[in-house]
């Protein structure tokens, strides 16, 4: 087998190399999406740009964005897909966002709603048929909200569902918006984040009165329950002593997010999905964010002591402290159990959102080497921090959706002035501030954005990882390559991941996966055909015999 580049010479030859692969217009290109941390001479990261023609890229559209990711989670609203029943499959949600029934006893997940246009609507037009599926989902399943989500060929007809949505709230008396997320606008799924994050906005925050506020009340924001991730940090929160108003958007209430401006401080964990979400409110209402990260013991612990620094109360940092150490004396030991099976294992993580950045500590705090990272839809400021925003260049594609600008709420009385938010903001690193994922990275790791079918073959077969991370799509062909991968979308139906506990569950389910023996039966490209089992990978090991059970 080769052996595994790791000096960080061999690594900028590498990027050269992945370069080098294309054709001469394409590599200059790919080049600017590519660095390796330590080197020299190395441009801006490019992100959230086209992805080239031809190259197989993992990102989805406007619509997965909009509808799959921030809508989908609402658990009281039906999300009625307007579009032929292809896309419409989406309205079924595919990524194990778990919810409850809240107090209005409703939740309809997983139901599938569309319109599903046939040829003749396309030709003359779906409004009619729209206006007639509200009816039906009114009269059969009574929701708490409709909310109507675009695919392509909408927007290519022209139909006005903002307008028809206008008249069916009228006329049934709930509330009923629409989302132009037709999934050719923009870059990626991105671009449907931030169409959901405005049309939530536009028609639904600030809408109803929080009943009793208290000194302690907050929102999570971008968690989206995947496994039952948010189920893991509430009992944490609620323990210590704050009222949750609102989730933004996993096992969420409509009418939660319609009262989630009367909060206090607003927890961001999913900075790509839900930033515009949090600029908005601090427009409007002056609310200020606090960037958190529930995945691994040490982050956990840390977001949970800065949350209580916020708030500067005696109480909550004591009950914190409480939480904090009960927890690591209780989970501590196995940690330590992973940690010495796991250390110096090697990891390449390839997630959207911030996941990649959340899990990169975790990975760390279990031994393991993160020797590549990316996102698949990023912006630059997730590789390397809000303070480069205003260096980033707007490009036409950016004005495919609108940027709506607040001015603060006539009447609104902010929980902090001027001078009390400035002086939090110099005690706290994260009070609205986001680090980005390239500064904790190790030098000599490689950084690729967007990363395509062609790379991670070469990424693998030079860097050969012991478990690869990822989204569904890419995830067969790693292991046909005889690596593992674990799905961390949507967990690979494991999870929840989050807080103290989900750590331990994310290092058992990465130590079965680098530990089965199941992969030394592959044959992957850089070894010889014969013989498939290599003669001294013959002898069961110790590790194997404990991840079978042996």
């Amino acid at each position: 087998m080769t052996e595994p580049k790791t000096d960080l010479g061999e690594l900028c030859e590498l990027r050269e190399e992945i370069v080098g692969s294309y054709p001469a217009k394409v590599g200059r290109n790919r080049s600017r999406h590519m660095q390796v941390k330590g080197c020299d001479a190395q441009p801006p990261l490019d992100a959230n740009a086209r992805t080239l023609p031809g190259i197989i890229t993992t990102r989805g559209c406007a619509f997965a964005g909009c509808k799959g990711v921030v809508l989908g989670p609402i658990k009281d609203v039906v999300n009625l897909v307007h579009g032929p029943v292809g896309c419409s499959y989406y309205s079924w949600l595919t990524r194990r966002n778990f919810a409850r029934p809240g107090e209005s006893g409703k939740s309809f997940l997983q139901y599938c709603a569309t319109t599903d246009m046939q040829e003749s609507d396309i030709v003359f037009g779906g409004e009619k048929k729209l206006m007639q599926a509200i009816r039906e989902v009114k009269q059969m399943l009574d929701p708490e909200a409709i909310a109507i989500s675009a695919t392509c060929p909408v927007g290519l007809i022209g139909d006005d569902i903002a307008s028809v949505a206008r008249d069916a709230e009228a006329e049934l008396g709930i509330k009923v918006f629409a989302a132009g997320c037709e999934g050719y606008k923009g870059v990626s799924q991105s671009v449907g984040h931030h169409i959901a994050c405005n049309a939530l906005m536009e028609n639904v925050v600030g809408s109803e009165a929080l009943d009793s506020p208290t000194d302690f009340d907050i929102n999570i924001f971008g968690e989206y329950n995947i496994g039952g991730d948010l189920w893991n940090v509430r009992p944490l929160l609620e323990r210590i002593g704050y009222r949750i108003v609102s989730t933004y958007t996993g096992d969420a209430s409509i009418h939660d997010i319609a009262r989630a401006p009367a909060a206090k401080l607003t927890l961001l964990m999913c900075h790509r999905s839900i930033n515009y979400a949090t600029q908005m409110f601090w427009d409007k209402y002056r609310l200020p964010w606090l960037k958190v990260n529930y995945i691994g013991l040490e982050e956990t612990a840390r977001s949970l002591r800065e949350i209580a620094a916020f708030f500067g109360d005696g109480g909550l940092a004591a009950r914190t402290e409480q939480v904090i150490a009960a927890e690591l004396e209780r989970l501590e030991p196995e940690l330590e159990h992973y940690r010495r099976r796991l250390t110096g294992k090697r990891i390449i993580l390839f997630v959207g959102g911030s996941r990649t950045h959340h899990f990169q500590h975790l990975c760390e705090e279990l031994g393991m080497n993160v020797v590549m990272a990316g996102y698949e839809f990023a912006h630059r400021d997730d590789y390397d921090g809000r303070q480069v925003l205003d260096e980033m260049k707007e490009s036409s594609l950016s004005k495919v959706v609108k940027d709506l600008k607040y001015e603060l709420e006539p009447g609104f009385e902010p929980h902090l002035n001027p001078a009390q938010l400035e002086k939090k903001q110099a005690e706290l690193e994260h009070l609205m501030r986001y680090e980005g994922m390239t500064c904790g990275m190790r030098e000599g790791a490689l950084i690729i954005d967007d990363l395509n079918h062609h790379e991670t073959e070469i990424v693998i077969r030079r860097l050969i990882p012991d478990v690869f991370c990822s989204g569904i799509k890419d995830k067969y062909v790693v292991e046909k390559m005889g690596v593992p991968s674990r799905q961390l979308h949507s967990y690979d139906y494991s999870g929840p991941y989050t807080g103290f506990d989900g750590a331990i569950t994310f290092a058992r389910d990465i130590d079965m996966a680098v530990s089965t023996p199941t992969t030394r039966f592959m044959t992957p490209p850089w070894r010889a055909a014969a013989p498939v089992l290599k003669p001294e990978a013959q002898t069961e090991t110790g590790a194997d015999k404990e991840a079978t059970g042996a």
